[in-house]
């Protein structure tokens, strides 16, 4: 009866072992599974270094674009300005031709009544 129960238990335990153990095909596919997150990692990481890029040249293109809206505010202001000058010495040139064109109809009033 101990010999019996002595197999017996032997026999469980071997099972046991047996079961326990990874195989070579387990193994394998642990390793393309590793294999496959590091890959997946590393194309997570360049499509996040593209992005990264993509980005930084966004930000330069954004930054040029404010420059460019800056420097044409000022070219406009500028050209306002010199509008607003040219428009004053217009009517002043106006006015100062009024004033020389009653002169003129004075003087040619006075020359009529004489």
């Amino acid at each position: 009866m101990k010999k019996s129960l002595f197999i017996i238990t032997i026999m469980f335990v071997f099972a046991l072992s047996v079961v326990g153990c990874a195989t070579k095909g387990d193994l394998a596919k642990v390793q393309s599974d590793e294999m496959m997150t590091r890959s997946k990692a590393d194309q997570a990481a360049q499509d996040a270094q593209a992005a990264k890029a993509a980005a930084d040249a966004a930000t330069l293109k954004a930054e040029d674009a404010a420059k460019r809206a800056e420097d044409a505010v000022r070219k406009a202001e500028e050209r306002e300005k010199i509008a607003e000058e040219k428009a004053k010495a217009a009517e002043e040139a106006t006015q100062l031709a009024n004033q020389k064109a009653r002169k003129a109809d004075d003087v040619f009033q006075q020359s009529m009544r004489k």
